[in-house]
């Protein structure tokens, strides 16, 4: 039983342990691992029914309010602003299971550019606030439409080519055995593990190019928020600076969820991997999220409420 969340598959069907030594052994014994095994959560097999209904809940919302969001920001030319263009962008990135050997690389290619996609986007939006809130009065000259057309391209252009030296590293690998990834979905740590070779080099270009986009990123945003905060606190209006601080607030609480999972994985100088706690926390960037962006970004906004109440009545 599975679904996907964010790109990723959720393997949540009960795997028996002796089919899977039996196909491990199998293609160990054949020298070159044609497939592999998503072993899923270990220590949560026993609850495939109530692990399924929970993900395709999850799913379900996660899918219909990103897509409700990038519909009624396409529709409505009242939200045709920089920063909603920004959160359609946003919205728009989200037995025993086995996965072919190229449809492994392929999902952790995937995976891993719309992970770093999401870090440019809220990047750039932290920069669009900063740019709204610090400096209101050159801020339509400065984010202009082709800004951000240029901005949301080079988004996902960068996303796309910066895990492109990971993803030919690791297709180098020889995996001979086992075949099992210890976890619910194709991702470069717990592959690495599986490589029946030294992998020190690919972790160290990994962990370099994953300190790169994420540290640099989240740099950004923590240094345009430091900004924002301090223009709020010398507002002279206490209700305009608690309703900026509310937004500001469930704003950063998002990107923090985001990115310091991603930082706790990817950023890493071994190829440790622990199966329960490395998936425990891949869940807050792949599933929980994806889940939170429409209700933070969005539906508490006011413009979008009267977006959508609009398009109710047509």
């Amino acid at each position: 039983i599975c679904c996907q969340i964010h790109g990723v598959m959720i393997i949540t069907s009960p795997v028996n342990k002796q089919s899977i030594y039996d196909l491990d052994l199998k293609n160990s014994s054949a020298g070159s691992v044609s497939e592999f095994i998503i072993l899923g959560f270990p220590s949560l097999q026993s609850f495939p029914l109530l692990l399924f209904f929970i993900f395709l809940t999850i799913y379900l919302f996660t899918v219909s309010g990103n897509g409700l969001i990038f519909c009624l920001i396409n529709l409505e030319r009242s939200l045709h602003t920089p920063m909603y263009f920004f959160v359609g962008n946003l919205s728009f990135s989200t037995g025993i299971g086995t996965i072919s050997y190229l449809g492994c690389l392929a999902q952790m290619y995937v995976f891993i550019s719309l992970a770093a996609v999401e870090c440019f986007l809220l990047s750039v939006m932290a920069y669009d606030r900063y740019l709204a809130v610090c400096i209101p009065l050159h801020y339509h000259m400065t984010m202009t439409k082709q800004l951000c057309i240029s901005l949301s391209v080079l988004s996902w252009l960068a996303g796309f080519v910066s895990p492109m030296t990971t993803l030919i590293l690791a297709a180098r690998l020889p995996f001979c055995g086992p075949n099992v990834i210890h976890h619910y979905y194709c991702d470069h740590p717990p592959l690495l593990q599986l490589a029946c070779t030294d992998t020190s080099f690919n972790v160290a270009v990994g962990s370099s190019l994953g300190a790169v986009v994420l540290l640099t990123c989240f740099s950004m945003v923590v240094v345009s928020y430091i900004k924002i905060i301090n223009v709020v606190l010398k507002m002279s209006s206490t209700t305009g600076r608690r309703k900026t601080f509310s937004t500001c607030a469930s704003h950063f609480a998002v990107v923090n969820i985001f990115f310091l999972p991603l930082i706790f994985m990817y950023v890493r100088p071994t190829a440790s991997y622990s199966s329960d706690v490395d998936s425990l926390v891949a869940m807050f960037y792949t599933v929980l999220t994806p889940m939170l962006n429409p209700m933070i970004y969005s539906f508490r906004n006011k413009d979008i409420k009267s977006a959508f109440k609009k398009a109710m009545k047509w």
